[in-house]
């Protein structure tokens, strides 16, 4: 499953209501995992792009540096 096609699925989960408080806090805990693991897969992959293929998505090699080296909590 792609990162785009997981937004609709995990923005239906973080608003979900009237459950019970463990299933609940189940819920935002597996959201808040599935965030933290594409953000890390994506900076890795962002590390990984040569020059050209960071230039074709706007990004200097700066800006990618900078974004790779974030911490997969950090938003």
């Amino acid at each position: 499953m792609t990162q785009t096609s997981l937004r609709p699925a995990l923005a239906y989960l973080e608003s979900t209501r009237n459950v019970p408080t463990l299933a609940g806090f189940a819920v935002k805990a597996a959201v808040l995992l599935t965030k933290w693991t594409i953000r890390q897969r994506t900076r890795t992959a962002l590390h990984h792009l040569n020059d050209h293929q960071l230039r074709d998505i706007g990004v200097s090699l700066d800006q990618a540096k900078t974004e790779a080296q974030r911490h997969f909590w950090q938003g």
